[in-house]
């Protein structure tokens, strides 16, 4: 079976999206031929073993670009295209020059739908919709959703394509050595910093809680004017730390040396940062934005619905724990990512999604 899967971008910027194209990668090459098709950027990631086909993007070049994704498309034949994200144009013409071709298409949003991102610039993803997005969705062979809330809301949408509900997975081989050491009275954040992930939040509700003992370490890379204004409205915390994007055993490392790690975000399709720190068995603070109810469920984190105050009790409530219960919800997290989200099983089922679109 041949695939391609294509993204608009695989920058090491990218967040959440590129580090899930990373994972299943590792995943799918061994029992499919596998590929990648994306836009150029300054610092795309590097995938062992996987081909990659970088396309130079831009509106001005459209009927290039278009003639180029024709050429690629009819030489390399696959079985699946497989489009990661929406908005883009390019994965509109990616997608279109494909079923032109008779090429079965599968759709994953990656969230980019969710009520949260739909409420933002709205007067631009309509006029997308119009143009060309709807009906891009609407030709899809099959939507594939993350979590099942993120499929219930592409049902409110009124798409009727087939949905399939397979959730991110973490590679285990990536973690070297799981977390030891507890109460080092260290909370993290770690994810793209945008207004979206909530971090005023956070920091409102760090200001109103006696965190005598506790430090913030916030990690991620986004808009500079943005981070900016961040540090400068925290200029009175004097334990809480902006400390740059962070990427491979260097993001594991500042994991395991947290004892809780938050993110307080608006919306999350599934929260990939979520699944890495259960895996070296740190616990979570998160919300209902996201698709996390296994924290409460499985006794490893917080899934509170977002506000100030549901946020300064769920801090509370950490800075409390002992070292002891903090390691129990932490082992708890392990046996969780390890039965249920590892990205070898989520690979598994994806091909046998493939092999059903192929045999309809």
């Amino acid at each position: 079976m041949k695939v391609i899967h294509y993204i608009a971008s695989i920058d090491k910027s990218g967040g959440g999206t590129t580090e899930y194209i990373r994972l299943l990668s590792k995943a799918l090459k061994h029992d499919t031929t596998f590929s990648i098709a994306t836009g150029m950027s300054s610092d795309p990631i590097t995938i062992d073993g996987v081909g990659i086909k970088f396309f130079h993007n831009g509106i001005l070049r459209w009927f290039s670009l278009i003639k180029e994704f024709h050429a690629f498309l009819q030489s390399e034949r696959p079985d699946i295209v497989h489009i990661n994200g929406i908005w883009s144009p390019q994965n509109w013409g990616f997608q279109n020059t494909a079923q032109k071709l008779g090429i079965k298409v599968i759709i994953s949003p990656h969230g980019m739908l969710e009520p949260w991102i739909l409420a933002h610039n709205p007067l631009k993803k309509k006029l997308a919709l119009y143009l060309y997005q709807k009906k891009a969705i609407e030709q899809s062979a099959c939507l594939h959703a993350t979590a099942q809330m993120e499929a219930e809301n592409l049902l409110e949408l009124g798409f009727k394509n087939p949905i399939y509900t397979i959730p991110n997975g973490i590679y285990l081989s990536d973690i070297k050595k799981n977390k030891k050491l507890y109460g080092t009275k260290k909370m993290v954040f770690l994810s793209r910093i945008h207004p979206k992930k909530g971090i005023e939040i956070l920091l409102e509700a760090w200001r109103n809680c006696d965190t005598k003992g506790w430090i913030l370490e916030i990690a991620g890379n986004g808009n500079a004017d943005y981070i900016e204004s961040l540090i400068g409205s925290c200029l009175d915390l004097k334990n809480v730390y902006f400390v740059g994007a962070v990427y491979q055993e260097a993001k594991w490392n500042f994991l395991r040396s947290a004892d809780i790690m938050v993110l307080p975000t608006y919306s999350e399709n599934f929260g990939i940062v979520v699944a890495e720190a259960l895996a070296v068995g740190v616990p979570v603070i998160t919300t209902m934005g996201t698709p996390w109810e296994d924290l409460k469920t499985h006794e490893c984190g917080w899934w509170i619905d977002l506000s100030v105050l549901n946020l300064e009790e769920s801090l509370k409530e950490a800075f409390t724990a002992s070292p002891n219960l903090l390691e129990t919800m932490g082992e708890n997290g392990q046996k969780l990512v390890k039965d249920k989200y590892d990205i070898m099983i989520i690979g598994k089922k994806m091909i046998e999604l493939y092999n059903t679109l192929l045999k309809q």
